[in-house]
């Protein structure tokens, strides 16, 4: 059952990232990509979602499946809909954070007024971020599914929901820097996504926590300065703007 486990949700993972490349195709603008409507992006974060965290979260879901196997067989399946349905509703925060900005500040947020510091200042932040205390509480949640079950137990497939959606706030509150991250390398990127992706296993499956959390520190410091000083240096990153006739600018409509 576990390794059928497994391999459902790497299938759906891979399904995920499928998905995901296709409707993204030809969309990433860079930094400030535009959103879509609400409906629209809220389908792509929760596939996106799934394709990126799915990987990593199958350890979780498989121990909790090896401890509810003979009383409740759906509660894994369950239990990572808890888990989607937080980061779906991270999503919407993000979204809403995203046009609270652009609405407030508008043309201010064009490349080359204060968007480019913008989008340095937010990967400088996920690297500060990535050193806290808070990340490091976050993190362990994550790193340790015995501890974490054991600790948040809870009975029925109303328990699995909730344990589900609790795992998926500790996730969130391990990863919203990176996907921070994301949206000011270019949110509708398949390559920046995989990226953030591969960062987010290596933290929560590496051996070596320190390593992977100050490692990743230096990544995303590293990026922040170059996207304030030579963001042409930063390979596969778009632009906004770059190679047109018109003035470098954040498309924020």
């Amino acid at each position: 059952m576990r390794l059928g486990l497994v391999a459902l949700l790497f299938g759906l993972g891979a399904v995920a990232w499928w998905s995901t490349a296709d409707r993204m195709s030809g969309m990433d603008e860079g930094p400030g990509t535009p959103l879509g409507t609400l409906g629209w992006f809220l389908g792509v974060w929760a596939v996106m979602m799934a394709a990126m965290m799915f990987p990593s979260v199958a350890p979780t879901v498989t121990l909790y499946a090896r401890m509810t196997r003979r009383k409740r067989p759906l509660a894994p399946l369950v239990f990572t809909s808890g888990y989607l349905v937080t980061w779906t509703l991270a999503g919407l925060v993000a979204y809403g954070l995203f046009n609270l900005v652009r609405d407030a500040l508008g043309a201010q947020l064009a490349w080359d007024e204060a968007g480019q510091w913008v989008a340095g200042g937010t990967l400088l932040v996920a690297a500060l971020y990535e050193v806290t205390p808070l990340k490091d509480v976050c993190l362990s949640k994550c790193r340790s599914p015995m501890g974490f079950l054991i600790g948040s137990w809870r009975d029925g497939i109303g328990g699995a929901f909730e344990m589900g959606a609790r795992h998926g706030a500790w996730c969130v509150g391990c990863c919203w820097a990176l996907m921070a991250s994301l949206f000011a390398l270019g949110v509708m990127s398949i390559a920046w996504m995989a990226f953030v992706a591969a960062l987010i296993a290596l933290e929560k499956t590496l051996p070596w926590r320190r390593a992977a959390t100050w490692g990743t520190a230096a990544v995303l410091l590293a990026l922040g300065v170059l996207l304030l000083v030579a963001p042409d240096a930063i390979p596969g990153l778009t632009v906004p703007g770059a190679g047109t006739d018109q003035p470098m600018g954040m498309q924020m409509s």
